[in-house]
């Protein structure tokens, strides 16, 4: 049986774990291309004007996936084991999926304060008919991948830290950060010219796909209830404690999420002297004018 992932949104959240798990419950993983003209433009077509390009980018990969899977997965997130929710569009994923395309969906309820993420792994393991000790086996190895992964972006952290380059942190989604086309190659571009990248997403805190309590985050900016505010407060709190020559934060157009908390991040570092530089990207975004802003970016560094 063929299970289609689209790589795009969810899976930069938890990468490697969910085909990790699925294979080992014995089914044929099928991903979307990478992005791609042809998928954004798709996920343009598909999705209404108000969401977001994120998700337009989600609806591309779904739509590619049609007709070349028996099952395609989309779950739906709602909080983490510490409570905090996840973006209020996540929500109602599977649903609209449900109206868009034919193929069916499979989906998990991923409310952690409600429930252990492992005991809905065995609930979505059961829909797929597979034994509990089948998918037990499947849930450690899935674990172990995972953590794994959480060591290599550790050890990355750790060389790029020590770098005699200038360090710049790139601040975004997984999904934004990960997918070169999404954020036409920001990472090429700032190593192009000279500079070391630092994915937020490297930076380590202690709650990172586990329970346990995250560090306390900055004190000035307010307990957000969604999850990835909270997880950026915490991450740049430890960043600012390095030497970080400046911080470009990048947002997908109509992300209300960020909208909110691009004011508190710009204001955190340009108090810390920190020069700060944010890109709205979108389906229209074009290259030759994010290059501009890079390099006249880049003459405002020490």
């Amino acid at each position: 049986m063929k299970i289609g992932i689209p790589r795009a949104l969810f899976y930069w959240k938890r990468p490697f774990f969910w085909e990790t798990f699925f294979e080992n419950l014995g089914l044929d993983v099928v991903f979307s291309s990478e992005t791609n003209k042809e998928i954004v433009g798709k996920g343009v077509m598909a999705a209404d004007t108000e969401t977001c390009f994120s998700i337009k980018v989600l609806y591309g990969h779904v739509l590619s996936l049609e007709g070349k899977v028996d099952f395609i997965f989309i779950p739906r997130l709602k909080k983490n084991e510490l409570g905090l929710e996840y973006c209020p569009k996540f929500f109602a994923l599977p649903d609209l999926f449900l109206l868009l395309i034919k193929t069916p969906i499979i989906s998990a309820w991923i409310d952690s304060k409600k429930e252990k993420f492992r005991d809905t792994l065995l609930k979505l393991a059961q829909k797929l008919g597979e034994s509990k000790g089948v998918a037990e086996r499947a849930i450690e190895i899935s674990f172990l991948r995972e953590q794994q992964y959480k060591e290599k972006l550790k050890n990355e952290y750790s060389i790029k830290i020590r770098s005699v380059k200038r360090k710049i942190v790139l601040i975004s989604h997984p999904y934004n950060l990960y997918d070169e086309y999404v954020n036409l190659r920001t990472k090429k571009k700032i190593e192009d010219l000279g500079g070391e990248t630092i994915l937020i997403n490297e930076v380590p805190i202690e709650n990172q796909w586990s329970g346990e309590k995250s560090r306390e985050s900055i004190s000035s900016w307010p307990n957000f209830h969604w999850e990835f505010g909270q997880e950026i407060a915490s991450q740049i709190r430890e960043i600012l404690k390095e030497d970080i020559a400046g911080a470009i934060e990048i947002s997908a157009f109509q992300c209300g999420c960020d909208a909110t908390l691009k004011e508190f991040v710009e204001k955190e570092f340009r108090e810390n002297k920190i020069p700060f530089l944010y890109l709205l990207i979108d389906e229209h975004t074009g290259e030759a004018g994010l290059q501009t802003r890079l390099e006249a970016f880049f003459d405002t560094l020490k």
